[in-house]
């Protein structure tokens, strides 16, 4: 993948950040993201499971802000997203994954309801409240399950995160 195509894919991801479409990301963005989590479970937002969601999202937010927030305005804009991802996953992939671990960690606890780890139903649930089509997120969901085991792990949803910022899209 060439450089202008890599940077096309990175801004295409700015959306699934964007959860108000206001043109940035900023830490509201990540605050109502777990609160519509928390609300498609019927998780109470001061319960242990509440609480590590909002602690998750927090922590992805300013991991974010640390990698992208170049003028320090507290908003990520797409152009500093852009910028600020395609030299974080140049470097490693898998770094930029790590910035995310506490809010993945977090949701994969929410979505777990029966304490045996999340579902790719409950995963596709997830996708759904965070913005992603109805189909592609039955898809995503069901291939987060990379060992066929049924449930999704922590490693399967961060390998998965950092490959939807790397992988080519299909024509």
């Amino acid at each position: 993948m060439d450089s202008a195509e890599y940077e096309r894919k990175i801004a295409a991801r700015f959306a699934s950040f964007d959860q108000d479409g206001n043109g940035y990301i900023d830490r509201e963005d990540f605050s109502a993201a777990a609160k519509a989590l928390l609300a498609e479970f019927g998780t109470k937002a001061r319960s242990d499971k509440g609480q590590a969601l909002y602690l998750g999202a927090e922590a992805f937010w300013q991991g974010m802000a640390g990698i992208a927030d170049v003028d320090g305005d507290q908003r990520v804009t797409r152009e500093e997203f852009v910028t600020g991802a395609v030299k974080r996953l140049r470097d490693s992939p898998t770094r930029f994954g790590e910035i995310a671990r506490p809010f993945l960690r977090a949701v994969i606890g929410v979505a777990d309801e029966d304490g045996r780890g999340a579902t790719p139903e409950a995963a596709e649930r997830v996708l759904r409240v965070l913005g992603v089509e109805d189909g592609l997120a039955a898809a995503a969901a069901a291939a987060l399950d990379a060992d066929g085991d049924g449930r999704i792990s922590e490693d399967e949803i961060l390998a998965a995160f950092a490959g939807y910022f790397t992988t080519p899209e299909p024509e």
